[in-house]
């Protein structure tokens, strides 16, 4: 279908500050134009776009989707171990058939709130994949590993042909990558085979680092060096495309070292804050050219899914002893997040030739007026409720705040349903 997007406020995040009005084609689901209108475009659907601001969807560059299963779940505890202590027993009892259904109602929650693009790393990952093609929305999932060699190289065979196959779908909204938990959950050789099957797949490797300060000064007294030295030291990294979650205690000399990396760090601020992990520096690591993205973690520890809030509050924190600009904030839930799961050629920034993952943002509203600057309205005032329409390829998913491909009280009802099932086993 062609849709026409017109007289709309567009912040094509391709350069700092840069903003224009007027109308976007889409034509197979790719931007066709952008700006001027093109009389000769012949529209399927109109969009009015008056009063609105479309910009690119938003990419959640790390998050555990079935987790919101575990939402508003065991909280308050003291320290990120003591929490999984409490939610690894719970996981143990989780079927295919729980994935499937709570990702369900997680790709919704993602739709309400701007984001098109998520990075997953959980279990059973065929049961994420049918809810991802069903969802309409796009994906890079993670086959996770833990434990010791013999486990990941089980998991490996078990798991690598529905996750190749996936990678494979016409849609092409699917990408791989091998998802070692962490360091204090995994082998050395786990780490290893996970870096030969990135290179032998073209995928990337996604895992944990540096989340607690507990984790590195284990990870010191075991191995005499910080985790990401440690990774890099055994070739866990190496030649590969990497993305490291968290990153809030990393040393200078981590630092010097990602930046030279082909890697991204995913900072999640509400996750970090709720556990009691501490705030990554981001304004630093970015000043000194390290590449960020921003993710909500899992719905147990943010306990949202919410980007648009996770953006405001990576804005604030970034405000902390550094100077991260709206721009930089709004650019790390887009074009950053794209760049970070090596989709940067295909979405993450509105141009002639990318495919159409867009969200168009209500500005009627008092928490948004006067705009002023589009992009501090973003970063500090805008809520996940006023995005009102999303496309993913040029698909409607959402108009109006309605989803079009789902009934949210059905899923409620069934995600309900689900979780009392798991509780009473």
């Amino acid at each position: 279908m062609n849709v026409l997007i017109t007289n709309t406020l567009i912040i094509p995040m391709t350069r700092e500050g840069y903003a224009l009005r007027g109308d976007i084609g889409i034509d197979s689901g790719k931007i066709v134009f952008v700006g001027p209108g093109d009389p000769a475009f012949v529209p399927d659907k109109i969009i009015d776009g008056s009063g609105h601001l479309t910009m690119p969807a938003l990419v959640n560059a790390h998050t555990h989707l079935a987790m919101i299963l575990m939402r508003n779940y065991k909280d308050n505890l003291p320290t990120l171990q003591a929490w999984l202590s409490e939610i690894y027993p719970i996981e143990d009892t989780l079927t295919a058939d729980d994935i499937y259904r709570a990702c369900r109602l997680a790709v919704a929650e993602l739709i309400q709130s701007g984001t098109t693009t998520f990075c997953d790393m959980y279990f059973h990952p065929a049961a994420t994949i049918d809810a991802v093609i069903e969802g309409g929305i796009r994906a890079n999932l993670g086959l996770t590993l833990f434990g010791d060699g013999e486990s990941s190289r089980a998991r490996i065979k078990e798991r690598e042909a529905v996750m190749k196959e996936a990678q494979g779908h016409p849609s092409g909204r699917i990408t791989i990558s091998i998802a070692p938990h962490a360091i204090y959950t995994c082998t050395t050789e786990t780490y290893q085979i996970a870096n030969q099957w990135a290179r032998e797949n073209n995928a990337m490797l996604h895992t944990h680092l540096s989340e607690t300060r507990e984790e590195v000064d284990n990870c010191l007294k075991a191995h005499g060096k910080t985790p990401l030295i440690y990774l890099s030291e055994i070739g866990a990294i190496e030649g590969i495309k990497s993305i490291f979650a968290h990153g809030v205690h990393l040393s200078d000399e981590e630092v010097a070292l990602l930046s030279t990396l082909d890697a991204s760090l995913v900072h999640n601020p509400s996750s970090n804050l709720k556990l009691n992990c501490g705030i990554a520096p981001i304004a630093s690591y970015k000043e000194r050219g390290v590449r960020v993205a921003l993710g909500t973690d899992g719905a147990s520890s943010n306990n949202n899914l919410n980007m648009v809030e996770e953006l405001h509050i990576a804005s604030l924190l970034g405000r902390l002893g550094g100077n991260l600009s709206a721009y930089e904030a709004v650019s790390m839930a887009t074009i950053d997040g794209a760049r970070a799961l090596g989709l940067d050629d295909r979405i993450g920034t509105i141009e002639v030739g990318k495919e159409a993952d867009l969200i168009m943002v209500n500005l009627n509203k008092s928490h948004l007026t006067p705009l002023n600057d589009p992009f501090s309205a973003l970063a500090y005032s805008a809520q996940a409720s006023d995005v009102d329409t999303v496309l993913c390829q040029g698909k409607i998913l959402m108009e109006g705040r309605v989803l079009t491909g789902y009934d949210i009280n059905e899923l409620i009802e069934d995600t309900k349903r689900c979780w009392s099932g798991v509780l009473s086993r």
